[in-house]
């Protein structure tokens, strides 16, 4: 009976179905165990990425089941979003219908996959279900202080009329519309993350289970640090102002100021402008740049003089006054002290307006001066003080920066003060597509939060296509003819309802949360969140190890003080794993235009290393890049499980590469992969047909190479080494096809191979059993465990190196005393024909290990 995926696939999806083996209960007393994937945005296709996230969770959630673990291993979609208003713009259509289509295609695609999901639990974030409860976590946050409101500059995009988040502003444009941005000081509302940061910092430590390198990434986007707080002191007063206060994280270099630079909102700055068209042009230039760090880092360094100077604490000349497009009214004062010396940016503007460039120190064993590149050593490098106001000769930066602020103090210069780069959250966004703000505009009460009762606040649904125009800018909300009007909750009198929705990361800070109890009428149920958080094995992208699993450790600690997780999930993931990507090459041709015009690989031809389309025009290889939908690099897993089977997809993805690390997707890998399984059922059905009755010979070694790989392939699935445990598996799979055992040894390895293959392939996994007549699923078997026993080896295979070179082997009992293995040796047929009947010279016996013979 042939291997066929298209038969035996859709036959065990639905048994699992039928018997809701994958739905989560919190009854029994299994151990429970909560593995998620990040959740999709819905664009409507799957690509290889999205098959290798899910298969790794899948492979967990399966081994988990096996070891007598009660799973929880959910799905749902991250819905809300610019792309669905987009796709409306260009389309006519409506958000919504686009989103919940992509939805049921999306699952449509998944299910296939033979996934272990509990899809009773799945939702959308854009389900007035889901965001009326997080409507009802802003209520309860707002009214815990965790919420408020102020006036914030935002990059503002004045033809799309929205404000962008920096990563939407690209070369001072807006990323759809193109648009200049402009700085707009806006009313916006924010989450106080700030309040916890440093908890949020001190808990990165307890994360053992984290990768180094995301905790790292974390603790940089935190940023705390400890510096000086200092005020300078005007020469003259101006605009009511007697000074200029700074905050630096280097007070160490202060005998290296140069000027004092202001950011181009600094109160100072917008007083003196208004006495000066050339200060507030200059300053509404500033406003339009990218604000990013890269883009700052990258952007010409321009200023201007206010003609205003300083005292310098130290002594010395009076130091100039300058607005400068660098210095950000976000961090610190907004104000800073620069020392061109020993900071790159300082540096560049100072050579630019030809500013003074003063070095504090040298390397030890250097004394050249700055010339165009800033000396900037690491804090814990020793270096040689010049001047140095606490008077240090040689000292890391470390001991500078502490000294000089014990020196400040005592002097009454300034005061020591720990900073955080963390900034605030702000989560108002101006679009249609998002969850509504649940307050209300009263023009009696003021800023009235919205009854619960009243939850959720659903966005309109404009059926007929009239209400609503998505190609007319900004936000559509604003121009609903009656959808904003409300009445006050707690006068009664006509208001009007806040039309910013919130920031997408909001949506997917708590949807774990949610999955314990999705269906409950509060945000989570307090039984089922105490069950089943935290989550156990969390698996995603390194490209949301900052934001989103930020925000997702505030909201947990937001929801316990709200009282809507326990204490015990105020870090929500107890592992995290990052995977790598799936890539394959680009094919890219040009056209009339010199435009590029990227091709699917199903339409590419490659030949002698080249690729070619169907009329024969060669098309440029772009080599290994990241799956791209706008690149058409992409593989459709419909195509591959439709030709191969969802099980050759899955055991591709997990086979190829560590997981950590990118795979490659290529046709080739795909069909070896195919090949391989094919061989594994075509030894399953051998063994069934082997005589009952006949007498073999190996049982033992087949049944001890079974035991050492059941302990391999469990290490590996442990450690994620999916690759590493699949390895093991080729392996003993060449082991069993040699095999000359009896038909119960060779049906029990093979029953437990299915076993241990079961989590990467759980389809064919599920055949075998059936076929050798194992006891019900194969999903529902304990997994295999190996006997201690049978992995002490009796014997040891020694290789025989003749002058260096490996020329046989040998094998012994383990424990035979090193004068008889010499005999053994010197018996061997390669070693008696090297010899041609002299002596060895030397005859090195490595126990355990290796022969040596010298001749």
């Amino acid at each position: 009976m042939p291997y066929a995926p298209s038969d035996i696939e859709p036959k065990w999806q639905a048994k699992w179905a039928e018997a809701e083996t994958f739905k989560a209960t919190k009854a029994g007393a299994k151990p429970k165990y909560y593995v998620l994937e990040m959740f999709p945005y819905p664009s409507g296709k799957l690509h290889m990425g999205h098959v290798r996230n899910y298969t790794m969770g899948d492979v967990i959630a399966r081994y988990k089941m096996s070891t007598g673990h009660n799973v929880l291993h959910p799905m749902g979609f991250d819905a809300f979003g610019m792309p669905a208003e987009n796709a409306a713009m260009a389309s006519g259509g409506h958000p919504k219908d686009w989103t919940y289509g992509n939805i049921d295609t999306m699952v449509e695609q998944m299910k296939p996959l033979g996934l272990s999901l509990d899809w009773s639990r799945m939702f959308a974030t854009c389900d007035p279900e889901y965001y009326g409860q997080q409507q009802a976590l802003f209520l309860d946050m707002l009214e815990a202080g965790l919420v408020y409101r102020k006036n914030a500059v935002v990059n503002w995009d004045p033809v799309d009329m929205t404000v962008l988040a920096n990563e939407q502003v690209i070369d001072g444009k807006g990323w759809r519309s193109g648009a200049e941005v402009e700085k707009r000081e806006l009313t916006q509302w924010f989450f106080k993350i700030s309040d916890m940061a440093d908890e949020l910092l001190e808990a990165l430590d307890g994360l053992d289970n984290w990768p180094a390198k995301v905790r790292l990434m974390q603790e940089n986007w935190i940023g705390k640090s400890r510096g000086l707080e200092m005020t300078f002191d005007l020469t003259a007063p101006a605009h009511g102002h007697d000074g200029i206060t700074v905050y630096t994280t280097r007070p160490d270099t202060l005998v290296g100021a140069s000027f004092i630079g202001l950011a181009p909102d600094h109160p100072l700055t917008k007083e003196l402008a208004k006495d000066n068209a050339d200060l507030a042009a200059f300053a509404d230039e500033c406003k339009k740049m990218d604000t990013t760090e890269a883009a700052m880092e990258k952007a010409e360094k321009k200023g201007f003089d206010t003609g205003l100077t300083v005292e310098n604490p130290l002594g010395g000349d009076p130091l100039p006054v300058w607005v400068a497009n660098f210095v950000m009214m976000g961090y610190g004062t907004g104000a800073i002290f620069a020392c061109p010396a020993h900071d790159q940016r300082d540096l560049d503007f100072a050579r630019k307006y030809g500013l003074p460039v003063i070095d504090t120190f040298f390397a030890l064993d250097d004394d050249t001066p700055v010339a165009n590149e800033a000396f900037v050593p690491a804090k814990t490098e020793k270096v040689r003080w010049v001047n140095q106001p606490a008077g240090l000769t040689e000292a890391t930066g470390q001991e500078a920066i502490d000294a000089t602020i014990d020196w400040a103090e005592k002097r009454g210069l300034g005061q020591g003060k720990v900073q955080f780069r963390l900034r605030d959250w702000g989560l108002s966004r101006q679009r249609y597509w998002g969850c509504p703000i649940p307050v209300v505009h009263c023009d009696e009460c003021g800023v009235v939060p919205e009854k619960k009762e009243n939850l959720p606040i659903a966005l309109p649904y404009d059926e007929d296509g009239k209400a609503i125009d998505f190609n007319i800018p900004g936000n559509p909300l604003d121009r609903h003819p009656s959808w904003r009007n409300c009445t006050c909750p707690k006068c009664g009198q006509p208001a009007q309802r806040e039309t910013d929705t919130m920031d997408t990361f909001v949506d997917s800070s708590w949807y774990f949360a949610r999955f314990t109890a999705p269906h409950a009428a509060t945000p989570t149920d307090a039984d089922d969140a105490a069950y089943w958080m935290n989550v156990d094995q969390y698996i995603g992208g390194i490209e949301h190890a900052i934001l989103h699993l930020l925000y997702s450790r505030f909201f947990a600690r937001a929801m316990h003080i709200t009282g809507h997780l326990p204490e015990s999930a105020k870090e929500p993931f107890d592992a995290l794993f990052t995977q790598g990507m799936v890539t394959h090459a680009i094919y890219k041709t040009t056209d009339e235009k010199g435009r590029p015009v990227y091709h699917y690989p199903q339409d590419v031809t490659l030949k002698d290393g080249k690729a070619f389309l169907a009329d024969g025009t060669e098309a440029d290889i772009v080599p290994s890049a990241k799956m791209s939908k706008s690149k058409n690099n992409v593989v459709d897993p419909a195509a591959i499980v439709s030709e191969y089977g969802a099980d050759t997809a899955r055991w591709f993805v997990l086979s190829d590469s560590p997981p950590e690390r990118d795979v490659e997707w290529t046709a080739s890998g795909a069909e070896a992969a195919s090949k391989h399984l094919t061989r594994v059922w075509n030894l399953c059905d051998k063994i069934g047909q082997i005589d009952r009755d006949a007498k073999g010979h190996g049982d033992e070694d087949l049944l001890r190479e079974m035991h050492k790989t059941i302990r391999d392939v469990t290490g590996g699935v442990e450690s994620f080494g999916f690759n590493a445990a699949i390895a093991k598996l080729y392996g003993f799979t060449a082991v069993l096809a040699k095999s000359k055992a009896s038909y119960s040894a060779q049906r029990q390895a093979i029953m437990t191979l299915a076993q241990l293959m079961a989590p990467m392939t759980p389809h064919l996994a599920e055949d075998i059993w059936a076929h050798q007549g194992g006891e019900g699923l194969i999903v529902n078997a304990p997994w295999p465990v190996a006997d201690e026993a049978m992995l002490v080896e009796s014997s040891v295979t020694l290789p025989i190196q003749i002058n260096g070179k490996r020329r046989d082997e040998i094998t012994v009992p383990k424990d035979m005393p090193k004068d008889e293995v010499e005999k053994l040796v010197l018996a061997n047929e390669a070693v008696v024909r090297a010899l041609d009947g002299a002596s060895p010279k030397k005859l090195i016996v490595v126990p355990g290990r290796i022969v040596n013979v010298v001749i």
